[in-house]
């Protein structure tokens, strides 16, 4: 079997050593008037689709970007921002108008002058210029209709503009952890609120209670009114699973590491990160390069937000990966029986703010929509015959809370001084990781801390004042590191708070199993030399702790039935490798495992609530088994461990067939991409699936390609986009994008990075002029109109 450590290295010292690679031909220039641009900007294609943006100016570079966003993503981000902006129903159809009215809800109702007044004149700058940048596209488009996507002429509708008050107005309409909190209400109600551990375990550990005045055997998932994903229509257009949307909630995070000069084997920082999201749809990143007079910046940016999100400046590279803050409580209201449109606040009756909405509707009437506002923040659900309503308070619903100007002010930043001054744009928490060409590292978390009156978060609260939000704490009361003296640090969205840390201002309690930083640590602390192989090798590691810890459970003496998966197993180097018959094995009787200890430990009248384990519970329950169990413990779990073996083999013989030498766990674990609208048969044959190969990996394994939800074993999510950057000597690093840069199955670019990403080949990040201009396929210069 191919040692696949030893594949990525070599692979990766090819690269890095300049072997020869394939040239495109190089296509002659192109000259495109656009309007909106104060210069002519020059646009170099790279043979790998990403665009090398060179302006004259600081804004103009930022046009491109839009530019280049729309030309090769912009039914994705045009069907974004109708989503944001609440404009569906006027391309879909009547089924949409609830969805739109759920997306006004939360726009932002505030002063949206003040709010750009908030923003640096150099930065909102950027922000107009990426908006127009957009907007050209988009006129280029209707007005030469034989540039359009595919997806408009389908659907028979064109893209809407945008408008830089948009960028503010749209806020997230997210539930966060507010089912968390109804979850905890009613097992509360039912005398089981330590059973939510098994669930969701509370890290740092942290004793619940009931808030004081909270009814909670009447809280309900109705509470989460227009929340409730199962009543939005757009699941039943495109498809979409509801559970997938839990699943990426519950997995999506991050890897990144920082490594110092004096653990490297380049004697230069190495700055490594590969954001975890959904997998399945559009590619959650786009690459750029912007280059102008005092700015020299590439990376990956979200589709639709302005800025790059992970990259390098010409200064420092830089990466972030999901930190934890609770920045959203759940209110309970109650409504005065005399006018349900008043609810008890502060000894009194406070009436709703009321907006009311006109929804424009495809081919009918417009919509009328009335929604309400607490002090609090948007009502979900009102309900005037329980003379009970629910409100959210969110921090993206604060003044200051959009965070759509923050990656701007980052990429303008030259050092670590300046970033700490764009971070008090930043709302959203991250741990932001930095290294610079002067050898300083430096790890910052960022993101807005909602000051409450009491209360922990934990558990909705009433909504008469006593749990009010009084303020927010910015980025300064949270955890940094400069220059640590160990020579590296590394962030895996695990709890990472200082031992010393107040307990009176933990953040959250959400951070996740610490299986993948346990691993990063493991590796970083041997290498006292680490190199940029070392790095890829790493982001593609599919050691699994859980994996080894359930190993050292497996029964000395199985059943019959359950002997060939134990001795299977019992030969296994626990990586969950695609090429793996071992590690699907593990998949499905860890499956097993699971659903046998919830059956066994989680009463009756609790099951519709618990339906998933924790894996650091379930390790626990098995290593440690107890009364929970039986009267005999002992033998219950080992008739557990047992059963699930047998089972598991079950279940893989019949998904691989009879020879277990034939088994893959790739053969499963497969990568397949899908328009988010290929319910619609005229969309699904015009856009092909990408698929066809299988992957490693799983939720726990530094690699962390966890399983779809359900019962089957897809790709659920990952690392579209891996970078490992090379600080100083940027032409050395290198990056991958998952399928490619277009969302045009006519481009070339539709899926050319799709089996490298599988395969874990990284491809190179060109910087220099020099080495950008060697690797060039096209030229686009777009003059001002």
């Amino acid at each position: 079997m191919l040692n696949r450590r030893a594949f990525l290295l070599s692979s990766t010292t090819a690269l890095l050593t300049g072997a020869a690679v394939a040239r495109p031909r190089l296509v002659a220039a192109k000259q495109q008037s656009v309007r909106g641009a104060s210069a002519p900007i020059e646009i170099v294609d790279d043979e790998w689709g990403t665009p090398h943006i060179r302006a004259a100016s600081i804004p103009d570079a930022f046009f491109g970007q839009g530019y280049v966003v729309a030309r090769d993503r912009l039914f994705q981000i045009d069907l974004s921002h109708r989503r944001e902006m609440g404009r569906l129903a006027e391309a879909f159809g009547a089924r949409f108008a609830r969805h739109d009215a759920n997306a006004r809800l939360f726009h932002y109702r505030g002063d949206i002058d003040a709010e750009l007044r908030r923003v640096p004149a150099d930065v909102l700058a950027c922000a107009q210029a990426y908006v127009a940048g957009i907007n050209a596209r988009i006129d280029e488009v209707i007005a030469d209709p034989a540039l359009l996507p595919l997806e408009y002429r389908i659907l028979q509708i064109v893209p809407i503009r945008w408008d830089l008050r948009d960028l503010v107005r749209a806020r997230e309409a997210s539930s966060g952890n507010v089912d968390d909190e109804i979850r905890r209400a009613r097992l509360a109600a039912l005398g089981l609120l330590d059973l939510d551990a098994i669930v969701a375990p509370l890290r740092p550990a942290w004793s619940m209670k009931v808030p004081d005045g909270l009814d909670a055997a009447a809280v309900s998932a109705a509470d989460l009114g227009v929340l409730n994903i199962d009543g939005l229509p757009w699941a039943e257009l495109t498809g979409q699973d509801p559970a997938a949307a839990s699943a990426e909630r519950a997995n999506a995070g991050s890897n990144a590491w920082t490594v110092s000069p004096s653990r490297t084997a380049t004697g230069r920082p190495i700055l490594a990160n590969d954001p975890h999201l959904g997998i399945g749809g559009f590619s959650p990143r786009h690459i750029a390069h912007l280059t102008a007079p005092g700015l020299d910046l590439i990376g990956g940016g979200a589709p639709g937000l302005p800025g790059i999100m992970q990259g390098h400046t010409d200064r420092f590279a830089f990466g972030r990966t999901n930190f934890h803050i609770d920045q959203g409580d759940l209110f309970v209201l109650e409504l005065d029986p005399a006018d349900p449109e008043r609810y008890r606040h502060d000894g009194g009756w406070k009436r709703f703010n009321k907006v009311e909405e006109a929804i424009a509707v495809k081919d009918g009437a417009p919509v009328a929509a009335t929604l309400r506002y607490s002090v609090q923040g948007p009502v979900l659900s009102w309900n005037p015959e329980k003379r009970r309503a629910t409100a959210l308070a969110t921090i993206a619903m604060q003044p200051g809370g959009d965070g759509a100007f923050a990656m701007i002010a980052i990429n303008l930043a030259r050092d670590w001084e300046g970033l700490r001054k764009a971070f008090a744009l930043h709302p959203s928490p991250t741990n932001f990781h930095y290294a610079d060409v002067d050898g300083n590292t430096g790890w910052q978390v960022i993101g807005f801390v909602p000051v409450r009156k009491r209360g922990d978060g934990l558990l909705p609260v009433p909504g008469d004042g006593r749990y009010d939000w009084t303020g927010m704490r910015k980025f300064e009361a949270l955890p940094s590191a400069y220059n640590p003296a160990k020579g590296w640090f590394a962030s895996a969205n695990q709890n990472n708070l200082p031992a010393d840390w107040p307990r009176d201002r933990i953040p959250a309690f959400s951070f996740r199993d610490p299986y993948r930083y346990d691993r990063i640590a493991e590796v970083l602390a041997s290498q006292p030399r680490h190199s940029l192989a070392d790095s890829v090798a790493l982001q593609h590691d599919t050691l699994s702790t859980p994996a080894r810890q359930f190993l050292a459970l497996l029964p000395a003496a199985p059943s019959a039935a359950a002997r060939p998966a134990a001795d299977m197993l019992r030969g296994w180097n626990a990586r969950i490798d695609r090429d793996s018959g071992a590690a699907a094995l593990f998949e499905a009787v860890w499956r097993e495992a699971g659903r046998r200890m919830l059956a066994a430990i989680v009463p009756a009248r609790a099951k519709g609530l618990i339906n998933t384990i924790a894996p650091s519970i379930l390790l626990d329950a098995l290593a440690k088994p107890d009364t929970r169990l039986g009267p005999d413990p002992v033998a219950a779990r080992d008739a557990m461990l047992d059963a699930a073996l047998a089972a598991g083999w079950t279940a893989i013989r019949e998904k691989l067939g009879p020879d277990p030498a034939a088994w893959r766990y790739g053969t499963l674990h497969q990568v397949r991409l899908r328009h988010p609208l290929s319910a619609i048969p005229a969309i699904a044959r015009a856009f092909p699936a990408i698929e066809g190969e299988g992957s490693g990996g799983d939720g726990y394994t530094v690699m962390a390609r966890w399983l779809g939800s359900g019962p089957g074993w897809q790709v659920g999510g990952g690392a579209s986009y891996l970078q490992v950057i090379d600080v100083g000597a940027w032409d050395n690093s290198l990056m991958l994008i998952l399928p490619g840069q277009s969302i045009d199955p006519r481009s070339p670019h539709y899926r050319d990075q799709y089996r490298n990403w599988a395969s874990g080949r990284m491809q190179p990040m060109p910087f220099s002029r020099a080495a950008v201009d060697a690797r060039a396929a096209s030229r686009t210069t777009l003059r001002p109109a």
